[in-house]
């Protein structure tokens, strides 16, 4: 770690309301409906499915996993929250409506007033950034949580792009190296089909922080110099399937955790491996995607490391369906549980 990060966090925390007390009874799930994107049918200009966190609530709803009452609802992170990793300079950057169409990759998105943007697609970035970062004190208190959106790993401190436009990763490890006693050493498993190249430059000279990331060679980012960062990388070819894709992951996951033992794995768990995924380029079964969230959680169990997912990336309609399975998955084998673990 270099002085200048030793000077940076020898600063008191500022005051937040992302960290507070949450009883044992609700499941340490974190959601908010902010999260979902809706205005004039623009978001339907992206191919990601800017609904599905509240159709992933749906699903676990009806197979009478969840209610209201019995998930976290995420708090929207504020400026002084997201300072801790982006610059004034960077937020300022946001308030043009150009900059933000270009992160989305909604280009109509640049010819509309920015506080509607602010209201009707920062705010719910926003949101879903606090709920990372929420759930990252919850996986240290529970054992695991998993929010229901994030993942935005393309966003570092000082620039958005391919859909993210907070760097929610890094805010989340940020805090918790700030303010949770015993957490000093975090890894990432980044599992969506594309490279995260965010949190890659995030973290390229802090070595308290491992990252593990297996993605498709041949799509975007393409971000050589964040290679770098990478202690662990699978470079995919097209159209991998699950025989592969699971053997490769399992064996370089159990790999990664011989080697380091972090005090939190951070997990990005992208759906667009899916096969039929026009962005992802892999093959992917639904079953193979239940089956790698399975490994990871019985990794972190095994080890008795805590563990917070995030969704990410996913370009089918049928993503949030294969969340909700793969989270009913995981509470079936008791990998997941309401109480403390």
């Amino acid at each position: 770690m270099s002085a200048v990060q030793n000077r940076k966090e020898d600063k008191q925390p500022h005051r937040t309301n992302l960290y507070f007390d949450i009883s044992s009874t609700p499941w340490p799930i974190v959601y908010s409906p902010d999260y979902n994107i809706t205005f004039l049918g623009l978001e339907k200009l992206h191919p990601f499915d800017s609904g599905k966190w509240g159709k992933i609530v749906n699903f676990l709803k009806e197979e009478m996993m969840i209610n209201d009452e019995t998930i976290v609802r995420a708090l929207e992170a504020q400026e002084d929250d997201l300072l801790v990793v982006h610059s004034k300079r960077y937020l300022n950057k946001l308030k043009w409506s150009f900059i933000v169409a270009t992160i989305t990759e909604i280009m109509p998105v640049a010819f509309l007033p920015n506080f509607i943007i602010q209201r009707k697609v920062l705010r719910p970035f926003r949101t879903q950034t606090g709920g990372t970062i929420m759930a990252g004190k919850l996986a240290i208190e529970r054992g695991w949580a998993i929010n229901l959106g994030g993942g935005f790993h393309h966003c570092s401190s000082d620039q958005g792009g391919g859909f993210c436009a907070y760097a929610d990763i890094t805010l989340a490890i940020k805090f918790l190296f700030e303010r949770v006693e015993g957490v000093s050493k975090a890894m990432i498993v980044d599992l969506d089909a594309h490279q995260g190249n965010g949190h890659e430059r995030d973290f390229m000279d802090d070595n308290r922080v491992f990252i593990l990331d297996a993605f498709n060679r041949y799509i975007y980012p393409g971000d050589g110099y964040a290679k770098r960062a990478i202690r662990w990388k699978i470079e995919l070819e097209w159209d991998t399937e699950d025989s592969e894709y699971l053997a490769k992951v399992e064996a370089l996951v159990a790999k990664a955790l011989h080697e380091v033992t972090p005090d939190i794995i951070v997990y990005n768990a992208g759906t667009d491996i899916l096969d039929g995924d026009q962005l992802g380029g892999l093959a992917v079964s639904p079953q193979g995607i239940i089956k790698r969230d399975e490994a990871i959680f019985k990794a972190a169990r095994i080890n008795k490391i805590p563990i917070l997912m995030v969704t990410s990336g996913g370009y089918q309609r049928s993503t949030a369906r294969i969340i909700a399975d793969s989270i009913l998955n995981l509470h079936h084998l008791h990998l997941i549980d309401q109480r403390l673990i």
